[in-house]
C-alpha cells in the first residue's frame, strides 16, 4: 500500500526541521502512534495501534530516521509486531521545501 501527501506549514522551513527531528513532534506526526522514545538520536522504540483488515493491533517495534539532509527531509523505516495480528513494515520518504512564505513537508510512505 502506499500513501502520497503534502501539507503547506506556515512556518520556516528551518523551524519545520526542528520540529520533525523533534521525538515528542514526530510521535504526534506518525497516526497511531500512542509512544515514541529514543534509544539514539536516530532509532527509537514505539507502539503504534494500528487497523488490519477488522482487526485493531497495537504494534511494537521501531523506528529509524536515516538519509538526513538538513533541513530538506530524511527517510523513516519502522518495523513492528502485533501479536496475532502479525508483523508490519513500512518506509517513507519526507522532502520539505520553500512555498508561499512557508514550508511543504511532503510525503511518500
Amino acid at each position: 500500500m502506499e500513501f502520497k501527501g503534502e501539507k503547506l506549514i506556515k512556518a520556516p522551513r528551518e523551524s519545520v526541521w526542528r520540529s520533525l527531528n523533534d521525538p515528542e513532534m514526530l510521535r504526534a506526526c506518525v497516526p497511531g502512534c500512542e509512544s515514541l522514545v529514543a534509544r539514539t538520536p536516530d532509532e527509537f522504540d514505539v507502539v503504534v495501534v494500528a487497523a488490519v483488515g477488522p482487526v485493531k493491533a497495537k504494534f511494537k517495534g521501531s523506528l529509524t530516521l536515516s538519509e538526513r539532509a538538513a533541513p530538506f527531509g530524511y527517510r523513516i523505516a519502522g518495523k513492528g509486531e502485533g501479536g496475532i495480528a502479525g508483523f508490519g513494515k513500512m518506509q517513507a520518504q519526507v522532502t520539505l521545501a520553500e512555498q508561499d512564505g512557508g514550508t511543504l513537508l511532503s510525503y511518500t510512505a
